[in-house]
């Protein structure tokens, strides 16, 4: 966990296929523990093909039959299928603005925003952007993305700065 803070977590990242990747564990960790998912992330990218949507949006039901007996990752049948679902929606995403990270930045400017908490329990579960973020994403066909599941996306992948000052 602490390699991960340091070092990944809160890092901006420009890259389609990472950005996929966080957007599916973000909604894996719904109703778990993030060190839950963390330790499984090696078996979600053996499972989900590297996390390529286009393969992704290609499951079938055998495919997600074959998922929900992997041991490796959380075999939750509605976090499944809104993986599979979410790559479906992504794809129409980057065809229309060419890119998902061109779509997904925008809801913070193109940039990182910038926090200054001083204590954890300053840092918010959700915000406007990730109120505006969630309501698009589910408008797009996504699920899983409530605003507390796109807060997390959003700090996960440095859209967000919340590493607290000190």
């Amino acid at each position: 966990m602490t390699a991960y803070h340091d070092q990944e977590w809160g890092v901006p990242l420009h890259d389609d296929r990472g950005l996929f990747e966080f957007l599916i564990l973000e909604g894996a960790q719904a109703g778990l523990s993030w060190s839950t998912i963390l330790k499984k992330r090696q078996a979600y990218r053996a499972a989900f093909d590297g996390f390529n949507p286009r393969k992704v949006a290609r499951y079938t039901e055998p495919k997600i039959a074959a998922l929900l007996s992997d041991t490796g990752i959380v075999r939750n049948r509605l976090k499944i299928r809104a993986a599979v679902q979410n790559a479906q929606a992504l794809l129409a995403v980057q065809k229309e603005f060419g890119s998902f990270d061109t779509y997904i930045w925008q809801f913070v400017g193109g940039q990182a925003l910038q926090n200054r908490w001083r204590r954890m329990q300053e840092v918010p579960a959700r915000t406007m952007e990730s109120d505006a973020m969630s309501k698009d994403l589910a408008k797009r066909g996504f699920t899983f993305v409530g605003s507390t599941i796109c807060y997390a996306f959003m700090q996960a992948v440095g859209m967000v700065n919340d590493h607290v000052v000190h």
